[in-house]
């Protein structure tokens, strides 16, 4: 995994006060998923990556790293 996706998605999490457990149940995600993600082991699908950046009011672009703000 590109490791600009999980920096960007703890970033984001960071600068909103979430924990893994409180992003997980705002976009509808189990938490260990999230650690994955987190940790490397796994990729967003692009269902994820929609859900992360429509709640995140941002673009998929940004969350893995081919644009920033």
């Amino acid at each position: 995994m590109n490791i600009q996706v999980a920096q960007r998605i703890r970033e984001l999490m960071k600068e909103n006060g979430l924990t893994q457990v409180a992003l997980a149940e705002k976009i509808g995600l189990r938490q260990n998923t999230i650690s994955a993600w987190l940790l490397g082991k796994k990729e967003p699908s692009i269902r994820s990556l929609w859900l992360l950046a429509d709640y995140f009011n941002t673009d998929i672009d940004y969350i893995v790293g081919r644009k920033d703000y």
